[in-house]
């Protein structure tokens, strides 16, 4: 039983589990009230020449309250485990009133559109009703959304965050051991590209639309493939091509140096991600460059953007790999 406390929000929980029955007790209450005004049976269907369905007072009176109470249960019962995020309770919380509401304010417009006729058969639902209900439903939802204190308990991401303190807090020099950034070719390369692509592309389109579509996509994805996402810190070098695909992963245990260069993308097969023999390379144009040697024998190369950027990747990536073959331990406080 402890557990399962553990688990739930226990104020999100009342909610979820009282509302519907006092908003279904409500609208049997209501629906009394208007027992004399409406006839028996009550219309529940219509078609296009009418009502076409018909159901005793009492069934559609228990029916409806039965319907509100569990479409109650279900949706805002949504906002109720902990372990799903803040934000997602809090939406799930909004739009579960407001689905609770809109199909009470139904029954509620069915009801009261049969009130006061003599013959069933003029029966229609209340649209004024409907209209206002559902009004009401949604702008009540979007408040309760925002308005909605979830219900915080310890988790794993605190865990981490506390970790990560406690590793700031032991090592100062933590903050200097992270490097993320980004990389790309040229801007003439894109205007090549650009140039090389949508003239023929508008040319060809007046013939072949998907083709001239086709050959867009690929210049699209050809320049994707110029961008780069660095990320530097103590577990490595990781590199994402178009910031997405990890196309690299060295651990800091596994790099034996780091260096600035200059480099020629030629000499490493071209632009791009390129593999060959005991070389991986991931560059985006010439210049400078971080040229990592494995302590297998093998080597990486990265573009480095600026000489300035490519400095500090080579520095950060030698201190993170010293660190962790045990060379340099960081001063504790």
């Amino acid at each position: 039983m402890g557990k399962i406390r553990d688990s739930v929000d226990a104020k999100a929980l009342r909610f979820a589990v009282g509302f519907p029955v006092l908003l279904a007790a409500a609208f049997v209450v209501c629906a009394f009230l208007l027992r004399p005004d409406v006839p028996d049976p009550l219309a529940v269907s219509w078609s296009a020449s009418g009502p076409s369905g018909y159901a005793p007072f009492s069934a559609f009176v228990a029916a409806g309250g039965l319907i509100i109470v569990l479409v109650g249960w279900l949706t805002l019962g949504q906002a109720v485990p902990l372990t799903r995020p803040a934000v997602m309770r809090r939406i799930m919380m909004g739009a579960g009133l407001t689905v609770t509401l809109f199909v009470t304010t139904a029954l509620a417009a069915v009801l009261v559109g049969q009130a006061g006729i003599a013959d069933v058969h003029e029966a229609r639902v209340d649209m004024s009703v409907l209209a206002l209900g559902s009004g009401a439903a949604l702008a009540l939802g979007v408040i309760l959304g925002f308005v909605f204190k979830a219900d915080e308990r310890w988790s794993v991401d605190d865990d981490r965050a506390l970790e990560e303190a406690l590793d700031r807090e032991l090592d100062p020099e933590i903050a200097m051991d992270s490097v993320r950034l980004w990389v790309h070719a040229r801007s003439s390369v894109f205007v090549m590209l650009g140039i090389a692509s949508l003239f023929p592309a508008a040319l060809i389109s007046i013939v072949v639309p998907w083709l001239g579509v086709l050959l867009v996509a690929l210049a699209v994805l050809a320049a994707a493939f110029l961008f780069a996402r660095i990320i530097v810190d103590r577990s490595g070098l990781r590199v994402f091509v178009a910031g997405i695909v990890r196309v690299m992963e060295v651990p800091a245990s596994a790099i034996s140096s780091a260096s600035p260069a200059e480099v020629r993308a030629a000499d490493y097969g071209g632009w791009g991600y390129r593999n060959h023999g005991g070389t991986t390379a991931m560059l985006v144009s010439s210049g400078p460059a971080v040229v990592v040697n494995r302590a297998d024998g093998r080597k990486v190369a990265v573009s480095g953007g600026s000489a300035d950027s490519a400095a500090r990747v080579a520095a950060v990536l030698s201190r993170v790999a010293a660190r962790a073959r045990g060379e340099k331990r960081p001063p504790l406080p």
